[in-house]
């Protein structure tokens, strides 16, 4: 898959993500806000991470902007963000 255009999903509610998506020339770039990112940061990131992977993702800047959400949030709320910038197979 590639990413065409940015894109996000989520909401900036507690125990919501918010997500942002857009391509990127040179391999992947992750950067996260959390409130709970000294004790959650490392797992947040690698959750991000393997769903790109999970979805071919190889070339975007993703941000994170994390209000305590659960993993099964987050996992979607990247997805979500995948598919909306129009990165389909």
């Amino acid at each position: 898959m590639k990413i065409i255009r940015q894109a996000s999903a989520g909401t900036m509610e507690s125990s919501d993500v918010y997500v942002e998506i857009e391509p990127a020339a040179n391999g992947l770039s992750v950067r996260i806000e959390s409130v709970v990112e000294k004790q959650f940061g490392e797992k947040i990131e690698s959750t991000v991470r393997e769903v790109l992977a999970d979805n071919g993702i190889d070339n975007a800047e993703v941000r994170v902007f994390d209000r305590g959400a659960l993993e099964c949030v987050l996992r979607a709320r990247v997805e979500t963000a995948v598919l909306r910038s129009g990165g389909e197979a």
